[in-house]
């Protein structure tokens, strides 16, 4: 992203005094393996990617707010007196939600902010554009105002702020991963105990390829929340006879062993996905450390088809971008990532075959479904913060 275009469309759009505007960067991310543990305070592995979101912000004495954004239409100027009132369903809403919970936390605002964003994470894709809104807000006010509020617990607030303010039920996991990831690592996260450790993320020979099927999907008018209140069901099966703070403290072998409480057979699938993708995470995490690369592959392959079948999350779409990429010689692992129902896939496809893996695997999807699948080749970057 261009850093004199930015400052000049910000220049264009609120004037050009002598203060400049502070410049802040917030990575999108994408999920390895662990999919739809993160509200079951289960393990996950995502890594945060090098596009991501750009916000020059800076005070103004207008008494107002004034909200842009070079991916959204429409701008918004708000008096500071309204600023923790919900507008409709904007995209205004995830920095509104931010600024309400640090208004809660003792932000005090005597003057207005002059805000732009501009993105290069595909919208509606998957790869958390909502919570790199958030933590480049949060982030960024956080130092302006010299708030000094802890890493963790700003993760935590934008977590509410989504939770709260723009009702989605998400789990901490992008939040967390934005908030606190290292460059050319993964971060394996217990979003239970916000216990973490990175994870080196360089596998030789092999490159992370994203495919967006462009099967766009909103997360808070998906079945996410269905989804969310299907596992709660669940863990009251097994609650009459255990304490039981989350299905992702039973071990694989205790679910098989006890799962015949669940009598609805759709609960028990949903279930299911969720204790065995648990233990993918962990699997994966030792394979990563060991170098065994084929067993990464393998636990990525499983893990989409939990998905498929046991929580019914990916659709027509993920399931022949997936299928087509496993046709593609030198792909050894292949999963959709994010909440499901379209949005991308995450790839590990060996470095001298991605322009193959892209023509083959995008002839194959147009082939199936009519769309056009759009490629990325990220980095893995490192978290939220300024700049310049």
């Amino acid at each position: 992203m261009d850093n004199g275009t930015l400052r000049d469309t910000f220049a264009n759009l609120y004037g050009d005094p002598a203060e400049e505007p502070a410049l802040f960067f917030a990575p999108g991310r994408v999920n390895l393996i662990g999919e739809h543990t993160d509200y079951n305070q289960g393990y996950v592995l995502p890594c945060a990617l090098s596009f991501g979101t750009y916000l020059l912000v800076r005070r103004n004495r207008s008494g107002n707010c004034h909200f842009s954004s070079e991916n959204e239409r429409k701008s918004f100027t708000i008096p500071l007196h309204a600023l923790t009132e919900k507008k409709g369903r904007h995209w205004v809403n995830y920095p509104l939600g931010v600024m309400q919970q640090l208004v809660l936390k003792g932000m005090e605002l005597e003057e207005g902010f002059d805000f732009y964003y501009s993105g290069d994470i595909p919208g509606g894709a998957g790869l958390s554009s909502s919570a790199s809104v958030e933590m480049v807000t949060a982030v960024a006010l956080n130092e302006l105002c010299s708030l000094d509020i802890d890493r963790v617990e700003l993760i935590k607030l934008c977590q509410k702020a989504e939770n709260d303010f723009v009702g989605v039920n998400c789990g901490i996991m992008d939040q967390f991963i934005v908030g606190k990831a290292r460059e050319n690592h993964a971060l394996f996260l217990n979003c239970g105990t916000l216990q973490y450790r990175h994870v080196p993320f360089v596998i030789r020979g092999y490159q992370l390829l994203i495919a967006n099927t462009n099967k766009k999907r909103s997360l808070d008018g998906s079945i996410y929340n269905q989804r969310v209140a299907e596992c709660r069901s669940a863990l009251e099966y097994f609650r009459a006879s255990r304490m039981l703070g989350s299905l992702t403290e039973l071990s694989v072998e205790t679910f098989e062993k006890e799962n015949s409480r669940i009598k609805d057979p759709v609960i028990l699938k949903r279930a299911r996905h969720v204790v065995t993708e648990n233990r993918r995470v962990l699997e994966s995490v030792k394979a990563l450390m060991n170098n065994e690369y084929e067993d990464v592959g393998r636990l990525m392959v499983e893990s989409h088809r939990s998905l498929k079948n046991d929580y019914e999350v990916t659709g027509k779409e993920l399931d022949a971008l997936v299928e087509a990429a496993l046709d593609v010689e030198g792909t050894l692992g292949a999963r959709m990532t994010g909440a499901g129902l379209g949005g991308c896939t995450v790839n590990l496809v060996k470095s001298d075959q991605v322009e193959r893996f892209m023509e083959q695997a995008g002839s194959a999807y147009h082939s199936l479904t009519g769309l056009k699948a759009d490629f990325y080749v990220p980095g893995i970057a490192g978290a939220a913060g300024r700049i310049g």
